[in-house]
C-alpha cells in the first residue's frame, strides 16, 4: 500500500493530516538562575509546566552543545552502516540492549531504527515482579565496533543527561514544596537508558508514523530533537495532535507515567505523544 508494508500502516484515524495547527506550544523554560528567589521561580514555572502540559522544554539546561553534537555525529555514523554491520549489535531475546530495527507500538510497526544502552552498565534487575523471588539477572550494554568512539561518547553523555534528569527531579519537588531531595531519592537506583533513534526517509509518510501514539512508562523523558522535528503531543481539550516546534540546543521533558504515579498530587496526567516521518 502507497510504497511500503503492510505491517507501518496506520488506522485511517490514527494518520498524519497534511494540516498543520498554528499553537504557540508547550512552556520553554530558561533553566539558568541569578536573583534572589531564582530557584523558587524556575520550580514554580516547573511546576506549572507539569500541571498544564506534563511537557516543557528546557534551554541553558547544562548539558554542553559540543558533546550532545558528538552523539548526534556518531549516532549518524552508526545508522549510516550496512545493515548486516548493525545487526552485529543486535537486541535478542537475553539482552535487551543495542540495536532494533522491528519496534511495534499498538500492533503497527515503526518507521525507525534505534540503539538502546543502559545509563548503568551493568543493571542487576529481578528476574520476576514476584517479591519472593530473589533472582537477580545481570543486563550489560552491546556496543558496536564502529564508529570507534560510539561507546565513550555515548556513555559520557548519558551522564550528563542524567546529572540534568535529577535536577528537574529535584525541582519538581520543590514544585510541590517537598524537600530538594524527596523524589531523587526513589530513583537512586533507577534504571535509565539512552536511546538513539533513526527515522529513515519514507515513501508513503501520509500513512506510517516513526513512532505510533504512545505513552512513556518511566519517570523522565529527556529528548533532543533535531531541527526536522515531527513530535505531537495530543492536547487533552480537543484530541488535536500538536506539533512541537524544535528549539536549537533545547530539550524536551516529559513527566512519564511511573513519576505520576509516584506524585499523586500532581493533578495533570501525561498525554500520548507521536512522531511524524519525513517523505522521500
Amino acid at each position: 500500500m502507497g510504497g511500503v508494508d503492510q505491517a507501518f500502516v496506520q488506522e485511517p484515524e490514527q494518520r498524519p493530516k497534511p494540516s498543520t495547527i498554528e499553537v504557540d506550544g508547550i512552556p520553554v523554560i530558561d533553566m539558568s538562575v541569578s536573583g534572589t528567589g531564582g530557584i523558587e521561580k524556575l520550580a514554580s514555572e516547573i511546576g506549572n509546566a507539569c500541571r498544564k502540559w506534563g511537557f516543557f522544554q528546557v534551554i541553558n539546561h547544562g548539558v554542553p552543545l559540543e558533546l550532545r553534537q558528538r552523539v548526534e555525529k556518531v549516532a549518524k555514523a552508526f545508522f549510516d552502516l550496512p545493515i548486516e554491520e548493525k545487526r552485529k549489535a543486535k537486541r535478542d531475546e537475553l539482552n535487551f540492549t543495542g540495536y532494533h530495527d522491528e519496534e511495534h507500538t499498538k500492533n503497527v510497526r515503526d518507521w525507525k531504527e534505534v540503539f538502546d544502552m543502559l545509563i548503568e552498565d551493568p543493571t542487576f534487575l529481578p528476574a520476576s515482579p514476584d517479591p519472593d523471588d530473589e533472582e537477580i539477572r545481570t543486563y550489560s550494554n552491546k556496543w558496536p565496533e564502529n564508529p570507534p568512539e560510539f561507546r565513550e561518547t555515548c556513555q559520557e553523555y548519558c551522564r550528563e543527561v542524567e546529572k540534568l534528569a535529577f535536577k528537574l527531579l529535584e525541582l519538581i519537588s520543590l514544585s510541590l514544596g517537598l524537600p530538594a531531595n524527596r523524589l531523587s531519592d526513589f530513583f537512586k537506583h533507577q534504571t535509565g537508558m539512552l536511546r538513539l533513534n533513526y527515522y529513515p526517509p519514507c515513501p508513503s509518510p501520509e500513512l506510517a508514523l516513526g513512532v505510533g501514539r504512545h505513552r512513556d512508562g518511566g519517570a523522565l523523558t529527556v529528548l533532543a530533537q533535531d531541527d526536522v522535528g515531527g513530535l505531537q503531543i495530543r492536547r487533552q481539550s480537543d484530541g488535536e495532535w500538536i506539533p512541537i516546534k524544535p528549539i536549537p540546543n533545547a530539550y524536551i521533558i516529559n513527566i512519564a507515567d511511573a513519576l505520576q504515579v509516584t506524585l499523586v498530587l500532581l493533578v495533570q496526567r501525561g498525554q500520548e505523544k507521536r512522531l511524524l516521518i519525513v517523505g522521500v
